[in-house]
């Protein structure tokens, strides 16, 4: 799959997700598989830009390119802004927000809000796409509510504005994470456009992504919520695609080490004071089809040490193997 000047090992890509994709989790997840990570979005108000909160979202040292950092906002001249500092500190594919459905968002006109106003769509792609040298990428949703669905007009103004990869998550805004996703939309936009087209939204197994993209014969897939504690999914999805036979999951062992793998990042990058904070989610997911994960999640919410942190979980899956054997 092609984007720009950048070709990527393979089709499937790590969905933006705010306070998931930090550079740690982005890291693992090329680690087991992703052609392509997107940073958590990153506000074009440029009055934040040097808060410690986006200053952590811009940390892309070490990692493999190509470097995509997704923006969010609802003024032109911003969001042109907001692209070109982004690619000064060594974003090299610009992705635009226009399909986060939370209403601390949308409440501001940015997000999925955006897809109420095409014209506004119209003019932010065009400034952003003319602002930077580097490929724009958006992701947006089916439309705004049922009876509001405009993504293929949305489709042909991105690729009329030099848009260069499009993400169609398949639920309006409306419907927020709620009810399933649909993939006839994207379908239909792919079928209209010549820019690749990614399927997104409740796309958890491999059997599942290889049926979108025969069905729907989009160039990708972009996994979100479901490679939350299971980044090996990204594997799991190649192997599947390349072979046609399923991949086992990880074991036990295999889970504990990724993630302390990921844990170890998370003190050293945020410091322990909030690495710790911000691990207790991701041990939660890691967990939760394991025996006992409840009381797991009940003992780690209290610890504030990493070195415990650590051993907790080294023993909570000693614990699982002696369960196991």
């Amino acid at each position: 799959m092609q984007i720009g000047p950048y070709k990527l090992k393979n089709n499937l890509l790590l969905a933006p997700m705010a306070g998931v994709t930090d550079q740690p989790f982005r890291l693992l997840c090329r680690e087991l598989g992703a052609g392509l990570v997107v940073s958590e979005m990153v506000t074009s108000n440029p009055a934040l830009f040097h808060t410690r909160k986006t200053q952590l979202r811009l940390k892309h040292d070490g990692e493999p390119e190509p470097i995509a950092v997704q923006i969010a906002g609802a003024t032109p001249e911003f969001m042109a802004e907001a692209a070109v500092f982004n690619v000064s500190k060594g974003a090299q594919i610009i992705d635009i927000n226009m399909g986060c459905p939370a209403k601390k968002v949308c409440n501001v006109m940015a997000g999925s809000a955006l897809l109420r106003d095409e014209k506004l769509v119209a003019n932010i792609l065009d400034a952003v796409v003319k602002a930077v040298a580097v490929p724009v990428t958006l992701k947006i949703r089916t439309g705004w509510d049922h009876d509001n669905k405009n993504a293929l007009n949305i489709a042909k103004i991105a690729e009329n504005s030099g848009i260069q990869e499009l993400t169609v998550h398949g639920r309006t805004r409306a419907c927020g994470f709620s009810g399933e996703a649909e993939h006839a939309t994207v379908g239909e936009i792919k079928a209209a456009v010549a820019i690749p087209v990614i399927a997104n939204g409740d796309i958890t197994t491999a059997a599942a992504a290889a049926n979108i993209l025969k069905t729907y014969h989009v160039d990708g897939i972009m996994i979100g919520r479901a490679a939350q504690g299971n980044p090996w999914i990204f594997r799991e999805i190649e192997h599947y695609l390349t072979t046609g036979h399923k991949r086992a999951a990880p074991d036990s062992a295999e889970i504990c080490n990724t993630l302390i793998t990921h844990l170890m990042r998370l003190h050293a990058f945020y410091g322990e004071y909030q690495g710790v904070r911000i691990a207790r989610k991701h041990i939660a997911w890691y967990c939760k089809q394991q025996l006992n994960a409840e009381s797991l999640r009940t003992t780690i919410n209290k610890i504030e040490s990493a070195r415990e942190q650590i051993e907790i979980v080294k023993d909570f899956f000693e614990g699982q193997q002696a369960l196991a054997a």
